[in-house]
């Protein structure tokens, strides 16, 4: 039995990667920071790493952040909050007149040309936005980042410790489904047609897990997160075995 065979045929080069930092600290007893995670990826780099050879610790910026950095080091080594190398900015925008939304704070960021895993969790809470960033982007960040949507904005750099606590809310209910197929999920979940849902699927605009998913048949576990563009995010908080129907009973969430 292989590693690879604990997780799904499309995470095999992540967890080479995983692989790579995991042989890199133990032979060069160095330790390796990485760039922002999501959920998954982190549960892939504890399922790997563990805390035997080398030690692992994870930071997003907050206790409560979705997206963490992983800090990869041998057990001589002390991790401190400052070996995360995590930036916080706060924008200023004209709150009266322009409402902004995280699609469109995302959108800007990402339009500075820098990958998804150099920015962390994106925070409202009312009318406050925040973002955490990698410090070594954090210079070209304030200096490039002018506007989001149609809104002129400055940013604000903020300790840690201001942080905006901003949890998520689920939403749950109870679905059936005749398999566990991403089509038919996303239909009972959704209330969509499974035409619809295959077309979501081939439009690109439908991830499971952060990560977008082109196959109708791709097969949902528990715990999966969910996210159609559009109709917002969901989860899959439990399998509940089938019915005298066979079909599968599963109590999902959606994001408030």
């Amino acid at each position: 039995m292989t590693i690879y065979q604990h997780f799904r045929p499309e995470e095999k080069e992540f967890i080479d990667q995983v692989l790579n930092w995991k042989d890199t600290v133990e032979a060069t007893y160095a330790p390796k920071l990485t760039d922002f995670l999501d959920p998954r990826e982190q549960e892939i780099v504890k399922t790997i790493i563990g805390n035997q050879d080398v030690k692992l610790k994870m930071f997003g910026g907050s206790l409560t952040a979705e997206r963490q950095r992983a800090f990869i080091f041998p057990d001589y080594y002390q991790c401190e909050e400052e070996d995360f190398g995590i930036c916080l900015f706060e924008v200023d925008y004209p709150k009266k007149f322009i409402t902004l939304e995280h699609p469109q704070v995302l959108g800007s960021l990402m339009s500075l040309g820098l990958k998804r895993g150099k920015f962390g969790d994106i925070l409202f809470q009312e009318d406050r936005i925040q973002f955490f960033v990698s410090q070594d982007i954090e210079d070209y960040i304030s200096m490039q980042l002018e506007s989001i949507g149609k809104a002129t904005v400055t940013l604000r750099k903020q300790p840690l410790k201001n942080v905006i606590q901003a949890g998520e809310i689920w939403q749950e209910m109870s679905i059936t489904t005749s398999a566990l197929r991403l089509d038919t999920v996303i239909s009972a979940i959704y209330n969509l047609s499974r035409q619809k849902s295959q077309v979501y699927i081939q439009q690109g605009i439908v991830k499971a897990n952060w990560t977008m998913i082109e196959n109708p048949a791709f097969e949902c576990k528990e715990g999966d997160i969910i996210s159609v563009r559009g109709h917002g995010r969901s989860k899959i908080m439990a399998l509940e075995g089938k019915t005298k129907k066979d079909k599968w009973k599963i109590t999902a969430g959606r994001q408030k």
